[in-house]
């Protein structure tokens, strides 16, 4: 007997004039997990999306467990025994957890929605997949990671053959992805497939059983992950040998002596964040670590006037008041924001016009011009390698690692005093990483006083000239990286030595 659950034949997808899959060919088992690696763009999403039921193929062959299935649409997919997790959440903030997970699947008791039982349900669903959650929390209450599981909880509450997880620790710290990872043990065991989709490279050798890499939308090879390794693996997803993903700096980092860009004393907000103080210098690279719910993003949003502050903000020596966004613009503040698709873009607006939503081209006092402005965004296209098929096209049709490179670029139309960048690799694959992070180093150089909050530890640690460690909404520690470890990062961020 087989252990094949899925096998995609000849499958490809044209958007218009544009191929995002070209006759790509798999064979997914059960109890086992598939691992789809490649580049953004790569044609990756598209096919999960497919077999989602989200999109038809324009060609190619789709056989479910034996039998030849077209899959009609979402619902579909999800009769057939086949799941999805995602990348970006389809969660609604003014309901809660349960409100979400079964949205369209209550249960109900003479033709109305039986909350009681909902709240039952979804409180043993939850306890199942080992998820410390409130099933009766509005969503909108909670932080990224949080919503994430929810996500994932809401995929899981239908029976499934085929489960697929599209970057789905993409918001979790190390605590919430173990949670996780014990989810794909259990659906293991149960002979679930799970089809995986992540640019974390370490997750990926963790958690996979096989490993299949995509480029530019065709199917490059599968790989026993026992008989792989990362280097080979990231040679073929980017089509080069990549010895390092991590630039050296450019030049020495500044000294303790030179005058701080920005300052943050006595910085409180009630259930947010206490008594916090640091500063950081021109072309230096403060890095910020912590557990979700820290409090890391809560005192970024403060500072760039999302949300409001007791305590002083002192920029180049003085104080200011920063109220509001623009205020924070006006400072030469630029925030790279941890949810792109709710606060970093307007996904129904085209690249062009996203890039320039900061800084608009004028021509006079007033007017703006529109060929100036292209000319820019073409620049940006080609120094951040944003794969599009037009300036014009829509935000909401690329890939979201493209999306969050268009986010980067719109702050930096706007040469920044102060950058702070929360989360700016989420999402993103390890060739993408390389251009931020080179992007990271040049600004350094240039002066740019950079704040970069990162989940992932090697990354903040390998970035970073100093890196505060948060713990229960206060500053831990603040360490030099030179020299340091992981295991001192990790006892600061959890207070166990």
């Amino acid at each position: 007997m087989t252990d094949t659950v899925l096998v995609v034949t000849e499958i490809a997808k044209s958007f218009g004039h544009v191929d995002a899959l070209k006759n790509v060919s798999l064979k997914i088992r059960k109890g086992k997990v598939h691992t789809l690696l490649g580049e953004n763009g790569a044609g990756k999403s598209t096919l999960m999306k497919i077999l989602a039921g989200i999109y038809p193929p324009s060609k190619g062959e789709i056989i479910l467990k034996g039998q030849t299935v077209t899959i009609a649409n979402p619902q579909h997919a999800r009769k057939l025994g086949i799941a999805i997790i995602f990348q970006e959440l389809s969660l609604s903030n003014n309901m809660s957890v349960a409100e979400n997970i079964y949205a369209n699947n209550e249960p109900t008791r003479f033709g109305f929605i039986n909350d009681g039982q909902m709240v039952t349900d979804c409180q043993r669903l939850l306890t199942d997949l080992a998820i410390p959650l409130n099933p009766q929390q509005l969503v909108g209450t909670m932080s990224m990671a949080q919503r994430q599981l929810v996500e994932i909880a809401k995929a899981l509450s239908y029976p499934a053959d085929v489960v697929i997880m599209d970057e789905p620790t993409s918001s979790l710290s190390d605590n919430e992805a173990n949670i996780l990872f014990g989810i794909i043990d259990k659906l293991k065991q149960r002979g679930c497939a799970v089809i995986y989709i992540s640019h974390r490279m370490d997750e990926i050798m963790r958690v996979s059983d096989d490993i299949s890499v995509l480029r530019d939308g065709e199917y490059i090879a599968t790989h026993d992950k026992r008989r792989t390794d990362i280097h080979r693996l990231i040679a073929q997803m980017v089509g080069r040998e990549m010895t390092n993903i991590y630039p050296p700096r450019i030049g020495e980092p500044p000294g303790m002596e030179q005058p701080p860009v920005l300052e943050v004393h006595d910085f409180s907000q009630e259930k947010l964040f206490h008594d916090i103080h640091f500063s950081v210098r021109a072309g230096e690279v403060l890095g910020f670590f912590g557990l979700v719910g820290s409090g890391r993003s809560d005192v970024m949003k403060a500072i760039f006037g999302l949300t409001g502050y007791q305590g002083e903000i002192r920029i180049n020596g003085a104080a200011v008041a920063i109220r509001n966004p623009k205020q924070a613009i006006e400072q030469g503040i630029a925030f790279v924001t941890e949810n792109r698709k709710e606060e970093g873009l307007v996904l129904m607006h085209d690249v062009n016009m996203n890039i320039h939503h900061v800084a608009f081209q004028y021509a006079g006092s007033s007017l703006i011009k529109h060929q100036r402005e292209e000319a820019k965004t073409l620049l940006a296209i080609r120094r951040m390698n944003i794969k599009v098929s037009s300036p014009h096209q829509l935000v909401s049709t690329l890939s979201g690692g493209n999306q969050q490179k268009i986010v980067l670029s719109k702050w930096l139309e706007k040469v920044p005093r102060i950058l702070i960048l929360d989360e700016p690799t989420r999402g993103v694959d390890v060739g993408a990483k390389f251009e931020i992070y080179n992007v990271i180093r040049q600004l350094a150089a240039q002066g740019t006083a950079i704040i970069l909050i990162s989940s992932e530890l090697p990354e903040v640690m390998a970035l970073s000239d100093r890196l505060v460690v948060m713990r229960a909404k206060q500053i831990a520690e603040v360490f030099a990286t030179d020299g340091l470890t992981q295991t001192q990062v990790m006892a600061a961020a959890t207070g166990v030595k």
